[in-house]
């Protein structure tokens, strides 16, 4: 009989050695998913604070005109952003779903 210990499989977790503390792994999904929060937060800030400009700009409408195309203009670029948030936001939870439950054992 020999003393060997069996080695672990490919793809089990192996316990750490006596006294020594637990590695967490890195947590970087979490980290690119709140930077993708981020840049679309200040991108929403920057679209809606964009939507102001000059009635020169507008040609031949009056000011209240422009201002009130301006006002649609904007609330429609926003919309199309925060649709777009949320269309990210579900593909990379599902792509976090499929990523774990790959890895279960």
């Amino acid at each position: 009989m020999s003393n060997a210990q069996p080695q672990p499989q490919w793809g089990t977790p192996v316990p750490p050695a006596e006294g020594q503390p637990r590695r967490r792994r890195p947590r970087i999904f979490l980290w690119v998913f709140l930077a993708i929060q981020v840049l679309f937060l200040i991108w929403i800030i920057t679209g809606a604070a964009s939507g102001s400009g000059t009635p020169e700009d507008c040609g031949t409408l009056d000011r209240q005109t422009c201002n009130d195309a301006e006002s649609v203009g904007t609330a429609i670029g926003v919309g199309m952003i925060i649709f777009l948030w949320a269309a990210v936001d579900i593909v990379l939870g599902v792509t976090y779903a499929i990523y774990r439950f790959a890895r279960r054992p």
